[in-house]
């Protein structure tokens, strides 16, 4: 029976993770990892995300993490100004860790790296929008220290 190459164990990981700007040659692997984690490919969304963090590094931000040049997670965001009356502040569209290093502080990491760039930006403020049945991701985000915000999102099906 063949064997299952084991996941780097957590230490390993930590110690190895670099955490840097997207590059086009990461824009393959971020689509495949997050088509495997929600089941639906979106290489065009990426390529777009990719365009704008390449044409705007200060507002719009996108980064990897890769451990020994394999990519294991990203993070994207982009600052917002003035919706709805908001000062500027950070938003995060998305955050993906590959299951094998969800427990080596991997998204940690790259939350803290976004916030880092916002924070360097002049934005004191970060927020996410999440669905309410991701226990997991509503768990990581408060697990970061966030909680409910001021806004009430609402929505209207347009086939009514």
């Amino acid at each position: 029976m063949p064997r299952h190459k084991a996941a780097p164990a957590a230490t390993t990981l930590i110690e190895n993770v670099s955490i840097g700007p997207v590059t086009a040659d990461d824009l393959v692997h971020v689509t495949k990892l997050d088509a495997r984690i929600t089941g639906t490919a979106k290489p065009d969304y990426w390529n777009r995300l990719f365009e704008g963090a390449k044409a705007d590094p200060p507002t719009q931000v996108f980064l990897v993490a890769k451990c020994e040049a394999r990519l294991i997670g990203f993070i994207v965001g982009e600052i917002r100004a003035w919706e709805f009356g908001s000062a500027p502040c950070g938003w995060i569209f998305a955050i993906t860790v590959e299951p094998d290093a969800r427990l080596a502080s991997i998204g940690s990491r790259l939350f803290d790296a976004v916030c880092a760039r916002f924070r360097d930006a002049g934005v004191t403020k970060v927020r996410t929008m999440i669905a309410r049945d991701s226990q997991l991701i509503l768990s990581f985000f408060r697990s970061q220290g966030m909680m409910a915000g001021p806004f009430v999102e609402l929505e209207k099906d347009l086939d009514e």
